[in-house]
């Protein structure tokens, strides 16, 4: 039985000519544009210069938020779109890619019974914004004020002298970021999108786009009825008014063994501050990125960003004051910077945080050029389904395109099925690697495996073990690498290896992993 392919094509062979909307850039946002177009009934193409989540959504917290920073700062408004978003999809869009995460603040001395107070407010806030967005207390539970022994046993890392307790609350998080944004491809290629990575756009108007194929270096010109701008903190590269003012946010990754036996995220609290905090977050592989910073961005863009020393230090010392065992740079594995595409409101490029970005709004906007090209810039993760239904709805009355409502707030990604299902069916796999494809595909996992033994020839157990022998540091197994090829558009190892999987996150695990990368991509080269 042949295993057909989910149609997320690198480079433009096939792309169509004749589209009803062009979609320019993969992040969370364009795909998500993608999707909900295409789900209206809308020719759509798709298109990413370089790869799915190649930008700032990969660079993500790995967080589905609840909006409580937001609502600490007075957006309300943010605040109860981000709860709204976050119930959608846990509850109905993408169960089997979030879970609920607990998350602790500890009352040690450096947190004030004010600011003690002020935090514990700050999550019973969150939880009316659960409720308002009619989130269930299964999905998340209500927050509660811990003692100092209970706190003591969430979190044996840390420091205890004058712990007075902790407060504990919920949010979502995925179990990876750049897999949300794959499955959103995904699901709108099965919604009849054609979505091509590596595919740039060399020139566009509301009515036309001009691509290079930067596999073969070929162009094709597209005509379409809208083009929708979601290319992030790129976008002013495609509309010269739009005006962004990125900023940088930076995370560590550590290995397990510098926080033993942590399994609740840790608010660290900023000294000085009153209301933020460095980020400890437990991940499913057993690491932790510690996270993160929020500078501005000054002169071009690059294509990944880097984080810097001052920055590293920075969270290593904010997080050391809350553990008995100080952090030290040797603890870092490896550190990522993504850049938030802050839409640039002031007069002169200037505004009331005297040149910072923290305090500038996440609200996302939605502008329309005097060509037609719309751009969609701003937001975050949580809420690009709100984002892209913006996007579409402006597109449509911009150009006149007759279809439907946006359905996306009731239609599952790839994979989606109940939380409580797919635990039973991991709890039933038998075998660690079976129960890895459910954690991480979801309803999905049986396709995935089934399209591995179809691409490589190989039996099912061998395509189930691990890529790199003996070494616990990289659990991904054969079975991601052929799927992320065959199903997922892959066209190379680092598509593989920092996207599709996220071992190049730790340099150290992505250099042993390349053989591997390498061996699939030659192996179902062969078998086409």
């Amino acid at each position: 039985m042949s295993i057909p392919p989910t149609l997320i094509t690198p480079g433009l062979a096939g792309a169509p000519t004749d589209v009803d909307v062009v979609v320019v850039g993969l992040g969370v946002t364009g795909a998500g544009v993608a999707l909900d177009a295409a789900s209206r009934g809308l020719r759509v193409l798709a298109v990413d210069a370089h790869d799915l989540a190649f930008g700032t959504s990969r660079f993500s917290s790995k967080l589905v938020h609840g909006g409580l920073r937001y609502l600490a700062s007075g957006q309300v408004g943010i605040a109860h779109e981000s709860a709204v978003e976050r119930g959608i999809l846990m509850d109905v869009t993408a169960p089997h890619l979030t879970r609920p995460l607990p998350s602790l603040i500890p009352l040690a001395p450096s947190v004030s019974r004010p600011m003690g107070l002020l935090a514990g407010a700050g999550f019973l806030g969150g939880d009316l914004l659960r409720r308002a967005a009619r989130t269930s207390a299964d999905t998340l539970p209500r927050p509660r004020r811990l003692s100092a022994a209970e706190t003591r046993r969430l979190a044996p890392p840390l420091r205890t002298h004058g712990l007075r307790g902790g407060l504990l609350g919920w949010d979502g998080q995925l179990e990876d970021d750049a897999r949300l944004v794959t499955a959103i491809a995904r699901t709108a290629a099965q919604q009849g999108a054609a979505v091509h990575t590596h595919a740039r756009v060399l020139s566009a108007t509301g009515s036309s786009v001009e691509l290079r194929d930067e596999l073969t270096g070929a162009t094709l010109q597209v005509a379409c009825r809208s083009v929708i701008n979601a290319a992030g903190v790129w976008a002013g590269d495609l509309v010269d008014d739009v005006r962004l003012r990125p900023s940088r946010g930076t995370h560590l990754v550590l290995r397990a063994e510098a926080l033993p036996r942590l399994s609740v995220a840790v608010f660290a609290p900023i000294p000085g501050e009153t209301n933020r905090f460095v980020l400890v977050l437990p991940q499913p592989d057993g690491q932790f990125y510690v996270g993160l910073t929020d500078e501005p961005v000054d002169g071009p863009v690059p294509d990944v960003a880097e984080p810097t020393e001052v920055e590293i230090g920075f969270l290593l010392d904010v997080v050391s004051a809350s553990f008995a065992r100080p952090l030290h740079r040797s603890d870092v594995v490896g550190a990522f910077a993504g850049l938030r595409p802050l839409l640039d409101t002031s007069s002169g490029g200037e505004d009331a945080s005297g040149g910072g970005t923290a305090d500038l709004s996440r609200k996302h906007a939605v502008l329309t050029s005097p060509d037609g090209v719309v751009t969609i810039v701003g937001g975050k993760l949580t809420t690009y389904r709100r984002m892209a239904e913006d996007a579409v709805d402006a597109a449509i009355l911009a150009s006149g395109l007759r279809t439907g409502p946006c359905v996306t707030a009731r239609l599952p990604l790839a994979g989606a099925a109940p939380r409580e299902a797919l635990a039973e069916d991991a709890a039933r796999a038998g075998h660690p690697g079976r129960a890895r494809l459910v954690r991480r595909y979801g309803a999905d996992a049986g396709l995935a495996l089934a399209a591995a033994v179809e691409a490589s020839g190989w039996a099912e157990d061998d395509l189930l073990a691990p890529i790199v022998p003996d070494c616990p540091t990289i659990p991904t197994v054969w079975v991601e690498l052929f799927f992320g090829i065959t199903h997922e558009g892959a066209a190379d190892a680092a598509d593989l290896l920092d996207r599709r999987t996220r071992i190049g996150l730790v340099p150290a695990d992505r250099e042993l992993a390349v053989p591997a990368a390498e061996r699939a991509l030659e192996g179902v080269a062969a078998h086409r």
